[in-house]
């Protein structure tokens, strides 16, 4: 992949302009950079080593990501360099979000509205499927010989099982980011901005609710908030499914990590972060909750 000093060759935004470049850190997947130019600065993101073992398709993303710009929920594409895949995009002068900060009460109906906005972004170019996703990253754990934590592979029938109920009350697919860690967000202090969308797809948006619900590490009375403030109403059959469709995300979530754990050259505990996300998966399907989860979605 090319260096940051490759692509500041490249780009026409900043030339003669005598650029700068400093690195962000936080990125799991890609490395990315400010660059400061004058007055302004932009984001750099340049795509890391066969994410494609990840289920990241650099055109899709692409594609996805102008047209979540076109609703002002997130930022525009600059620039783009077609043959590294690299993005260039504003900088956003703001907090990048935290699961604590996300946590306040006040923050479950911002994110509703931010989600709302970009729910309402023009087609994305395919739909985004977890149970095809977990089948997909199988494959890779399978061809790759990939650890996976202990006990994945007992619970693969529950979860098949999962996917019948959750398309009772499915609800129409939307433009959906599908991977709203904390960090994904920024407040700029009048709104939540989303960014990065390499796993985005036309989705159910009880998948999204879950996911961030799950990434952010929300307590029932969070959950309950978002659901209220995205729905306008606590409907017991679409909490259940934010809360199955949560589960879900973290054992998609889990592959991703163990095979990051493999294949990454990022400083970062990736199998650690897998056994913490299944750990938690399993609290859920072996608890005393999970059956009245499946009767309420599918209620």
């Amino acid at each position: 992949m090319p260096t940051i000093d490759d692509v500041m060759e490249r780009v026409d935004l900043w030339r003669g302009r005598d650029p700068v470049a400093t690195e962000l850190s936080g990125g799991l997947t890609n490395a990315n950079y400010v660059v400061t130019a004058g007055e302004d600065r932009y984001v750099v993101r340049i795509p890391g080593a066969s994410t494609e073992l990840l289920a990241v398709d650099r055109e899709n993303e692409r594609h996805n990501a102008a047209a979540a710009a076109t609703t002002g929920v997130s930022p525009p594409i600059l620039a783009y360099l077609d043959d590294w895949q690299v993005m260039v995009l504003p900088f956003i002068d703001g907090e990048t979000m935290s699961p604590e900060r996300l946590r306040e009460p006040r923050m479950p109906a911002r994110i509703a509205e931010s989600l709302h906005r970009l729910h309402a972004a023009p087609r994305f170019t395919a739909d985004f499927d977890m149970f095809r996703t977990v089948e997909y990253y199988l494959r890779i754990v399978e061809d790759h010989d990939v650890l996976v934590p202990d006990g994945y592979w007992d619970r693969l029938d529950t979860v098949a099982g999962l996917e019948p109920v959750l398309a009772v009350n499915a609800l129409p697919h939307v433009p959906c980011h599908n991977d709203l860690l904390a960090e994904n967000y920024i407040d700029d202090g009048s709104q939540l901005w989303i960014i990065d969308f390499e796993y985005s797809g036309n989705d159910d948006p009880c998948f999204e609710l879950g996911d961030t619900a799950q990434e952010c590490s929300f307590d029932d009375e969070l959950r309950a908030a978002l659901c209220q403030a995205y729905f306008g109403e606590l409907d017991p059959v679409k909490l259940a499914r934010m809360e199955l469709y949560a589960l879900m995300a973290d054992v998609g979530w889990t592959l991703w990590a163990a095979i990051q754990s493999k294949i990454s050259d990022i400083e970062f505990d990736f199998f650690g972060w897998a056994i913490e996300r299944w750990d938690r998966a399993e609290a859920v399907i072996g608890g005393p909750r999970f059956a009245e989860l499946q009767r309420a979605a599918a209620s």
